[in-house]
């Protein structure tokens, strides 16, 4: 069985105090070590959307939110019970349908809200004529871009402060070739379809947030957030450089720096 890390796990955990820190890192390496153990408590999360989603008892309050296939067990996050639970509840780990990279998804129909912007249901027509952000791309396209069918109606009604809000909320190679679209008029050619029975957290773009780990030694240089986190989770472009091999010094760009800087902007692609 594969074991992996998320970076929202990382994320969550820079933010407990320290010896709660420490406490959840002792759990996580006992996770790894035997997930079977008699002494992990695991109760599923009833509520989530997604059935495979369990939590793990590291004291009387926190939790670790795991999610556990018969191929792979998953660290995903940590937090106090309520908090914990609330988060998977609201996600579900998916396998894209076009990109066959994994995902993890808010899961749509439990998201009334987006940062106090109600969220529609469907898309009017005159949003779309009023708004026309994404107005060219069909959602075939959407798709190919890494955007999760549940969401496929939100990024379709979104005019600029929408597509701000909606940003965070979807999968960020989604939110980047969308940014970039904003910006360029383009959309990046989608990448070639996977094989047959490919591994979807071997997919460059899963690759960035979930992270495959081989021992205790590993895991212990992914637990060491926040600057360890990036050294761990790559962009794909980053992951490209790190493992060339270059004769002297080189200077790398810094494309998504650039595309965030410039993003957003007032122009529209040409009808």
């Amino acid at each position: 069985m594969n074991f992996l890390i998320a970076d929202t796990f990382s994320k969550s955990l820079s933010k407990l105090p320290a010896q709660e820190q420490a406490a959840t890192k002792v759990t996580v390496f006992d996770l790894q070590q035997n997930p079977a153990a008699p002494g992990l408590k695991f109760h599923r999360i009833e509520r989530s959307k997604d059935a495979d989603f369990w939590s793990v008892r590291v004291n009387r309050d926190v939790r670790v939110i795991v999610h556990k296939t018969a191929a792979s067990f998953l660290v995903a996050y940590v937090d106090r019970h309520d908090a914990a639970y609330a988060w998977a509840e609201r996600r579900r780990i998916e396998v894209h349908p076009r990109t066959g990279a994994a995902q993890i998804v808010e899961v749509r129909e439990r998201v009334e809200e987006v940062e106090g912007a109600p969220v529609p249901r469907a898309v009017p027509k005159e949003a779309l004529e009023a708004h026309p952000l994404f107005w060219a791309l069909d959602d075939d396209a959407l798709l190919d871009a890494g955007v999760p069918p549940d969401w496929l109606t939100d990024v379709k009604a979104a005019d600029e402060d929408r597509f701000l809000t909606l940003y965070d909320h979807l999968p960020a190679e989604a939110a980047e070739a969308l940014s970039a679209y904003v910006d360029t008029g383009t959309l990046r050619a989608p990448e070639p379809a996977p094989e047959e029975g490919a591994d979807p957290f071997a997919h460059p773009d899963a690759k960035r947030r979930f992270r495959m780990l081989d021992g205790a030694e590993e895991l212990a240089r992914a637990l060491e957030a926040p600057w360890e986190r990036w050294t761990v989770f790559l962009h794909p472009a980053q992951e490209s450089i790190a493992a060339r091999r270059f004769n002297g010094p080189a200077r790398v760009p810094d494309r998504q720096a650039r595309a965030r800087r410039s993003w957003p902007c007032t122009a529209r692609p040409e009808r």
